[in-house]
């Protein structure tokens, strides 16, 4: 798919779920509602999910794909490496990526977005992983920090 395609297929995608969040609701039950829609109309998309902070730890929470490490051994791998740097990061091939942690070994690729809540504190991140080297751009990693900003 292209980047027009892409960025256009992230808008029906925000729009779907900014209808089905419409209303007020429970916070893991809008991520399960986002990790799904993401999950099945993204085909480069091999594991989907969020790992969320709960007392200094990150753990699993709502995920599509195969079975997810439950908790992320701190300060390493991607998603910790986007919780220190205060930043979304695209992993080109994770293989490179110093510390990386292998929940699947069929994961080539990966992007982590940071989930804030309406203090714009880091409660969690998005996870995406692909089977595919080079999978995710910037236009990944816009389309979806604006539908992690739909959780709070």
């Amino acid at each position: 798919m292209n980047q027009k395609q892409k960025q256009a297929r992230y808008r029906r995608i925000y729009d779907q779920l900014n209808d089905l969040l419409a209303k007020p609701g429970n916070r893991l039950s809008r991520m399960a509602t986002i990790v799904a829609v993401l999950h099945h109309k993204m085909d480069h998309f091999f594991w989907t999910g969020f790992y969320l902070l709960d007392n200094g730890n990150l753990i699993a929470g709502p995920y599509q794909g195969p079975v997810a490490c439950q908790l992320l051994e701190k300060d390493k791998g991607v998603c910790w490496a986007a919780i220190n740097q205060q930043k979304s990061i695209l992993v080109p091939n994770v293989h490179k990526f110093p510390g990386h942690i292998a929940c699947d070994s069929r994961s080539n690729s990966e992007i982590v977005v940071l989930l804030k809540n309406e203090k714009n504190q880091v409660t969690g991140v998005l996870d995406v992983d692909s089977k595919s080297f080079d999978a995710f751009d910037e236009t990944d990693r816009e389309g979806l920090e604006k539908i992690c900003g739909l959780i709070y």
